[in-house]
């Protein structure tokens, strides 16, 4: 089941209007609750009509998943499913409530051709926003530049992972840079230029020719290690995958000290001005599918699964044990408050780190980011709501 990783539709019936999203009337479960002041939302504030664009387009770099909840939380009950284009369409509800505008949630990876968000958001200006890392941000901020404007996760599940069996002696990434073992990743992946300058890992040990597959993996015997998320391939290779189904132990990307933001829910830089009336509205309501897709997701799972089912591609399959496991994942270690009691918002020190990592390896590639970049320039916390966040967290 391949994975790339470079990797919001209908209407609600009467009876769900006061049970939080669309998809999300299930009973909260492992105390993942909205946070203060996150229950004040009027229709006012829920009226996107005239506003935002409609539809709003949302593209992400991946097939539906559970880490991707929080968009398809937001649309009613019997979307459009439009299987040949992967893309999945209806009105926008929040909080029980019509919008007034439309959403459109697109798949990324195959169905358009593998490009990276950024440069779909460039290619295809109907798209509203996308999901760009912070590396990537980096990355093409000179020519494509784009701009955070929430964080739906945290931490990065970005990760690298091995077979306990053959090295039970690995607990970190750094462990592995002390052997031999190779370690396969997907061409691109900004971190693992990071890695190896770092002296983390070596250059010799690293392969670029992952494309998602599980057959070099198997192939070798599970001595070979490798990239993924941590809220997925875990899971997969231990329960879904034949040939192998034995557990696999990992460690996160964002402990090496390369804190991105992973899918950061970003804009053209350049559509800020015109955007602003109605991110001001809409990141709020982004914020608010997020936590109550935590507390309830069973819905909105089972729409994945059914889904991607749908879609019947030879990359992608999603079955509940894995959405169950990726929601487990989610609350525990990715989806929080950070340092503050706010979800979705971003910490300039951050920022700041990725920029002064980032920037040197792309001049070595000969492949500069925008000349004097900035914090600034890559994200804005403006369109936050400070009272919205994960109780508990």
């Amino acid at each position: 089941m391949p994975r790339l990783r470079l990797a919001m539709t209908v209407l609600l019936a009467a009876a769900l209007a006061a049970a939080g999203c669309s998809f999300g009337n299930d009973k909260p479960s492992g105390g993942t609750q909205q946070g203060a002041g996150a229950g004040a939302t009027t229709q006012g504030k829920v009226d996107l009509k005239g506003v935002c664009p409609d539809p709003i387009v949302v593209q992400t770099d991946w097939f539906p998943e559970t880490e991707y909840g929080v968009y398809y939380h937001m649309l009613a009950p019997n979307p459009k499913v439009d299987v040949k284009r992967q893309r999945v369409s209806g009105p926008m509800v929040v909080d029980g409530q019509q919008t007034g505008v439309q959403l459109e949630v697109r798949s990324g990876g195959p169905a358009t051709g593998f490009k990276l968000v950024s440069e779909q958001m460039y290619t295809d200006k109907s798209i509203t926003l996308g999901q760009v890392n912070t590396d990537e941000a980096i990355r093409f901020s000179a020519q494509q530049p784009t701009l955070a404007v929430a964080a739906p996760m945290e931490i990065s599940p970005f990760m690298i992972m091995w077979d306990p069996g053959t090295y039970p002696q690995f607990n970190i990434i750094a462990d592995i840079g002390q052997t031999d073992a190779k370690v396969l990743y997907f061409k691109g992946d900004t971190y693992m230029d990071y890695l190896i300058g770092s002296g983390i890992l070596r250059q010799g040990q690293t392969d670029d020719g992952y494309d998602g597959g599980s057959d070099k993996f198997l192939a070798d015997g599970g001595r070979t290690t490798q990239a993924g998320f941590a809220t997925s391939e875990p899971y997969i290779y231990q329960h879904d995958l034949p040939g192998w189904n034995k557990q696999m132990d990992y460690a996160l990307v964002n402990d090496t000290g390369y804190p991105f933001y992973p899918q950061a829910l970003s804009i053209r830089a350049a559509d800020k001005d015109k955007l602003a009336p109605c991110l001001k509205k809409l990141v709020p309501l982004v914020q608010r599918a997020q936590v109550d897709f935590l507390a309830n997701p069973g819905k909105t799972n089972e729409f994945i699964i059914k889904t991607v089912k749908d879609y019947n591609s030879e990359f992608w399959s999603y079955s509940p044990g894995l959405a169950e496991y990726a929601i487990g994942k989610m609350r525990q270690d990715f989806v929080n408050n950070g340092s503050d009691r706010t979800i979705g918002n971003f910490e300039v020190g951050r920022i700041q780190r990725l920029i002064d990592i980032v920037t040197p390896i792309l001049v070595g590639q000969r492949k500069p980011a925008k000349q004097g970049l900035q914090p600034g320039d890559l994200y804005t916390n403006e369109f936050i709501d400070p009272s919205i966040g994960v109780a508990g967290s």
